[in-house]
């Protein structure tokens, strides 16, 4: 079992592996993307420092906490799309009934899709997470704990685009769905949770998983908290489990295009 799941990791290491060579092709390219990510994630952080300069906190953080936050949102958003990439767009891929190529391969099919392709703009957000973590004060410990986290983040991100995908299988194009909750989660995760009251602050942390995602993530790197590190690894696995759960499910219901596409 144990040996199964390694080659299965190490297969999907591989895949992510040969995806990023074929973008670094075109050099000029891929480092475009990458450079002008950072850049574009930098310019956020001007508002940021123009609201402090009127106010000493927003909804509880002060500037290093929101430094930290945008940290977290943009390690996750580059986890998930760098590692998991095709997992955002798997409903078009089974509306489509372009599953095929992915079913006649010898191994799991749900992570054969979803790590055949990288977002070469993810490489920036990566790096820009770890130029904001050094800005906040970075040492070993804290240096493993976020990248822990960034990974988890990054995992539950794809999951629940997973979920709302693999919907596809029983009510036709659910990517809508998949889309509204990946935007929200998004435009959610770089604002301070102190901000948002009553049933707002509830979805965020339910069906909108922003909290258990961002910012959970942001007060355990603030101050180490063991159940709240057992919670993020609790997180983690619910929502793994679950994917694949609902995908495998879904997948018997799957309906061929009839359109083999090979790939190497």
């Amino acid at each position: 079992m144990l040996m199964a799941v390694k080659n299965q990791i190490k297969v999907a290491f591989l895949s992510v592996k040969y995806a990023c060579m074929r973008h670094m092709l075109n050099k000029t390219t891929f480092i475009t993307k990458v450079l002008f990510m950072i850049l574009n994630d930098a310019t956020f952080i001007v508002q940021w420092i123009i609201l402090f300069s009127l106010k000493d906190n927003v909804g509880g953080y002060e500037f290093k906490q929101v430094l930290l936050l945008w940290g977290i949102a943009a390690g996750v958003y580059g986890v998930s799309r760098f590692f998991f990439y095709k997992a955002f767009s798997l409903s078009d891929l089974i509306n489509e009934g372009k599953l095929d190529s992915y079913l006649v391969q010898p191994k799991n099919v749900l992570i054969s899709v979803i790590t055949s392709d990288v977002e070469v703009s993810a490489i920036g957000d990566l790096l820009y997470a770890y130029i904001v973590l050094a800005l906040y004060g970075m040492n070993f410990g804290n240096f493993l704990l976020f990248t822990f986290l960034i990974i988890c983040g990054g995992i539950t991100v794809a999951n629940i685009s997973i979920i709302t995908a693999s919907l596809s299988f029983w009510f036709g194009k659910s990517d809508a769905v998949m889309d509204t909750v990946n935007t929200l989660m998004v435009n959610f995760a770089t604002y301070p949770d102190g901000i948002f009251k009553g049933i707002t602050k509830i979805i965020l942390y339910t069906i909108i998983p922003v909290g258990l995602v961002n910012y959970i993530p942001v007060k355990l790197l603030i101050q180490f908290n063991v159940n709240r590190f057992l919670l993020i690894i609790g997180i983690t696995l619910f929502f793994m489990g679950l994917a694949f759960l609902i995908f495998y499910k879904g997948l018997k219901r799957y309906a061929s295009s009839n359109l083999m596409i090979s790939r190497i």
